[in-house]
């Protein structure tokens, strides 16, 4: 029996199967409690797991050693920094196969092997989430470079004073974007109506504004299509994968930002990789990171 295990920083998932996710445990994120409170967490979950354990993949939220399954940081969980990770692990299971992976090579792992990548040799994914993240698999396998990491498309720049794509393609970045217009939009506006007293997530209203005709929805998410073309030119340029994937909150949107992103991308690659990769939207949803721990 496989284990898989995603680590965020709201959410714990804990899944066991052999292929497939026969058994979940989901657990919230409590800040408060560090990283202490998810290792009890992912302890109780182990001790429920039906049959013996044969391996254990890891999907964590930040950087970390994939050779010694270290944790090298986390920016939203105190309590991780330097922890051993792959070694707490192997004691509790006493299984020998352990694999502590970034959480957005372990979604592109899933993607590829059982997602919108199946098919593809080549698949690049880019998570748009409360950050921005990437991961590359080639022939079934991540494409690992060397430490500290690789594929962080997210802190490519996108100007030379610190413009990344994260800073603007990021759901925070676009919902600050929507704050900032609805201060400016009439009561009768209809993003500003969709929206109306939230004070975050705002970017989850977009699609539907923009499926009805409203212009600021509109000009919001060419902008978004615009910035992520111009930022995965690069990933073509370097690595020309036959496939893209847009996965985390932000592919949520659909359609709109898929073909988006499809009709733009060409303008900004160079005639000789023309036509470009194809842009596909993610279809495993909340299970991408822990299929893609299962599969590793």
């Amino acid at each position: 029996m496989n284990v898989g295990i995603e680590i965020g920083g709201t959410k714990l998932q804990v899944v066991s199967g052999n292929g497939q996710i026969e058994q979940r445990f989901r657990f919230a994120v409590d800040k408060a409690q560090g990283a202490t409170g998810i290792l009890e967490q992912i302890e109780r979950a182990l001790t429920q797991v039906n049959g013996q354990i044969d391996a254990v993949g890891v999907g964590f939220g930040g950087p970390v050693d994939g050779q010694t399954g270290r944790i090298t940081t986390s920016h939203q969980i105190d309590g991780w920094t330097g922890f051993g990770l792959a070694d707490w692990l192997r004691e509790r299971t006493r299984c020998p196969q352990i694999r502590v992976e970034n959480d957005a090579n372990v979604a592109a792992l899933g993607e590829a092997l059982h997602g919108a990548g199946r098919g593809f040799r080549h698949v690049f994914y880019v998570t748009l989430g409360s950050g921005v993240g990437g991961g590359m698999v080639v022939g079934g396998q991540i494409y690992r470079g060397a430490m500290p990491g690789e594929a962080e498309i997210g802190h490519l720049r996108l100007d030379r004073y610190g413009k990344t794509l994260e800073s603007v393609c990021s759901g925070w970045a676009v919902d600050r974007e929507i704050r900032r217009a609805l201060d400016e939009l009439p009561s009768e506006s209809l993003l500003k109506r969709l929206v109306g007293e939230q004070t975050s997530g705002e970017a989850r209203f977009l699609g539907e504004a923009w499926a009805r005709g409203d212009g600021t929805a509109r000009r919001i998410l060419h902008r978004l299509c615009d910035d992520l073309a111009f930022g995965l030119s690069h990933v073509v340029h370097l690595f020309h994968p036959e496939v893209i994937i847009l996965g985390g909150g932000l592919s949520l949107i659909g359609e709109p930002l898929r073909a988006g992103v499809e009709k733009i991308l060409p303008d900004y690659v160079m005639q000789a990789f023309q036509p470009p990769s194809a842009i596909r939207l993610a279809k495993l949803g909340e299970d991408v990171v822990p299929m893609g721990a299962l599969s590793l």
